[in-house]
């Protein structure tokens, strides 16, 4: 008979109420994974089982057994020779195993540090002289083809003679580094040149040793990753040599005043010996750091002899220590140059399409269209009318502006007068739209006469004027259109004045600007039509925000050109009519390499008979005022320009290639920006200030 064995019950399926279950279920689930996880391990140390019973006796002689047996006294307490070795080995291979894994794990950053690697700029006069250096540091890079060989050698001599090769670190040097950390000792030395540079462009200078340790990580990797002269290249444009300079090119100039070029092995010594600390190096600062130099510069020197770098021969003609400059002359801008270096600045940054941020970071070479001699002839002009405008009479004089531009007929601003001091006076005079332009605007309404000609007519045909065009001269004129006169919103009619009231006549126009008759200009305004006149002015170079309301008066110079706009207006009209946008910058170049610049280039502003007609009228104005020069120099064009208020005095006018624009006025800054009367602050018609100033501008005293 064959008995049915039952199957056995099912596992009840686990219910939300069954929590015990669940934990015991995980335990045994983590258990199991975990025991798996040995076996696997176990099955991989297999092979390794007869290995590890053949170094097992050897492992057991490496145990500690204190105190040792057939030992007597101290040395049951020492251990074994097997046991040191065991020791020194196991810390050996743990240092190894820790710096290799700290190398791979360290990186080499990718910013640097801003302020190693920020420059100044440098500003040059249109000859190529420097003129001014701007920027937090003075640090200009140098690519190392032009630092001479012997000025590398020296330094390399100094710092690090086995630069080129030793793996970027010495242990020696890191470890005295170390122990002078820890004793705060001397830092001087003991770091190599690729060190160095990763502490200039990297790190900071704290004085830690997880500062040196990364630093000699980091030096390790750059080694591997840059050829030994980028390394030095870099080192050499971020040292400090002090005198506030960076880089040997800027210590160059700072100690010798010559580019880093210039220098000879005796000079590239000294300086050399700075990089051990300025402080304590410097010979100007005090005797003893005179000896100090003097006796690292002959050790430098005797060391390039060492590794042949300088021969026994070369080092014997260096027997006197090279004085350096007793100031840096890095520092010695003037007044002016401020100005100058801001005009350029602006230029530079909006026509080369660079940023503030860009800027500011330096390097940058700008060549300026400057004048050096045409300069200072007007500062030394505008300075002297100052003095004597304060002995004469000191109240007015307090409050005196001056405001002057020369600018040539291709564009390039030679000079301008910005104020007393930047420093005092942030503003420029010579680019401020501030005061109204006075018969000095004359010019620009008879071109646009004569370019545009003039409508007797409401829409009808324009009829051509010409220097000869008859207008009445007299005083109190009614301006006219052509429906009748000209009414103003009060319900009056206007009405043109000339200066005292005069009253000419009929006068032809170009005896009218001669003459700087007003009522014709302000009727011929009106005839051409004041948009023509505006869109005139703004084409032969004055800027459209300092135009003034088109009502008569624009005509006499309610408009507020700046003196720079003023003498590129009428550099237009020697130009024969073209204009170019006047500019401060020819070239501008970063470490060497060019920098791409807008140029501005020529437009049509007037026809060429219409300049030439007003270069006539200019010329008889010159002529009438100062026939004395006028006979000397008969290519000379000119007008005053005054103000129906006297709040302005102006001088413009042109020779063949060049155009200057001088403007004298009375401000309070410190109250509005209204102008105030001149108060005989700008002479007379006999002895006009604005005009000595245009004469020495343009070169005629």
């Amino acid at each position: 008979m064959q008995l049915r064995v039952p199957a056995p019950p099912e596992p009840p399926e686990p219910t939300g109420g069954g929590r015990a279950e669940r934990r015991r279920s995980a335990r045994l689930s983590a258990r199991q994974r975990a025991e798996a996880a040995a076996r696997r391990l176990l099955a991989l140390l297999a092979p390794l089982a007869p290995y590890a019973r053949r170094l097992a006796p050897y492992a057991r002689k490496l145990k500690p057994v204190y105190p040792r047996p057939g030992r007597t006294g101290w040395r049951r307490w020492m251990p074994s020779w097997r046991q040191w070795i065991g020791g020194v080995l196991t810390s050996l291979g743990l240092l190894g195993a820790f710096l290799v894994t700290a190398y791979a794990m360290t990186d080499i950053p990718s910013n640097l540090n801003s302020y190693a690697t920020q420059q100044d700029n440098v500003f040059f006069w249109s000859d190529g002289t420097p003129m001014a250096r701007t920027g937090w540091v003075q640090r200009q890079a140098m690519p190392l083809k032009d630092i001479p060989q012997d000025v590398r050698w020296a330094v390399l001599a100094a710092e690090n003679e086995t630069f080129y090769t030793d793996p970027g670190i010495s242990v020696r040097g890191i470890t005295r580094g170390l122990w002078q950390t820890v004793g705060e000792g001397d830092t001087a030395g003991g770091s190599t040149i690729t060190q160095q540079y990763v502490k200039n462009v990297y790190l900071n200078q704290n004085r830690t040793i997880s500062r040196k340790f990364t630093e000699a990580m980091i030096a390790l990797k750059l080694d591997n990753k840059m050829s030994k002269d980028q390394i030095l290249e870099g080192y050499l444009n971020t040292s400090w040599f002090g005198r506030g300079s960076y880089g040997i090119q800027r210590a160059a100039q700072a100690y010798y005043g010559k580019d880093v070029s210039k220098l000879d092995v005796s000079e590239a010594a000294m300086l050399a010996g700075l990089l051990k600390g300025a402080g304590l190096y410097d010979p100007t600062l005090s005797a003893a750091n005179h000896h100090r130099a003097e006796e690292r510069w002959k050790w430098i020197l005797d060391r390039m002899v060492k590794i042949h770098k300088l021969t026994p021969q070369q080092r014997a003609t260096y027997k006197t220590f090279p004085e350096p400059l007793k100031t840096n002359p890095l520092y010695n801008t003037g007044a002016q140059s401020d100005y100058l270096v801001e005009l350029a600045s602006q230029y530079a940054k909006k026509s080369g399409h660079l940023t503030d941020q860009q800027f500011d970071l330096g390097g940058y070479q700008i060549y300026t269209t400057f004048d050096r001699k045409r300069e200072q002839a007007l500062t030394d002009a505008v300075t002297k009318a100052r003095k004597q405008a304060k002995q004469k009479d000191p109240g007015p004089a307090k409050d005196a502006h001056y405001g002057a531009a020369s600018v040539t007929a291709d564009g390039q601003i030679l000079a301008v007068y910005g104020g007393p001091d930047h420093r005092t006076q942030g503003y420029n005079e010579s680019n401020a739209a501030t005061v109204p332009a006075g018969t000095a605007f004359l010019p620009f309404v008879y071109a646009a006469g004569l370019e545009h000609g003039v409508h007797k007519t409401r829409g009808g045909p324009a009829t051509p004027v010409t220097p000869d065009s008859v207008y009445d001269g007299d005083d109190n004129i009614p301006v006219t259109t052509p429906e009748g006169p000209y009414w103003d919103r009060s319900g009056k009619k206007v009405s043109a004045h000339n200066d005292g009231n005069t009253s000419y006549g009929k006068i032809t126009l170009r005896q009218a600007l001669a003459r700087s008759v007003n009522t014709p200009f302000m009727q011929l305004g009106m005839d051409t039509g004041l948009d023509e006149v505006r869109g005139t002015a703004e084409a032969a170079g004055l800027l459209s925000d300092t135009i003034g309301p088109q009502v008569p008066t624009l005509s006499l110079g309610t408009s507020t050109p700046s003196a720079i706009r003023m003498a590129s207006g009428y550099a237009t009209f020697a130009a024969d009519g073209t204009h170019i946008e006047p500019y401060s910058v020819r070239r501008i170049t970063r470490n060497g390499a060019p920098v791409p610049l807008n140029t501005p280039q020529s437009q049509r502003a007037v026809g060429t008979e219409v300049a030439q007609d007003v270069t006539d009228a200019l010329t008889d104005s010159f002529r009438a005022a100062h026939p004395s020069t006028a006979a000397l120099q008969p290519h000379l064009a000119g007008k005053a320009g005054t103000t129906a208020n006297d709040t302005a005095a102006w001088y413009a006018g042109s020779d063949d290639t060049v155009s200057t624009a001088v403007v004298v006025y009375r401000m309070d800054l410190a109250k509005s920006l209204e102008p105030l009367p001149l108060q005989g602050l700008a002479g007379t018609s006999a002895d006009s200030v604005p005009y000595r100033l245009w004469s020495a501008a343009m070169g005629l005293d």
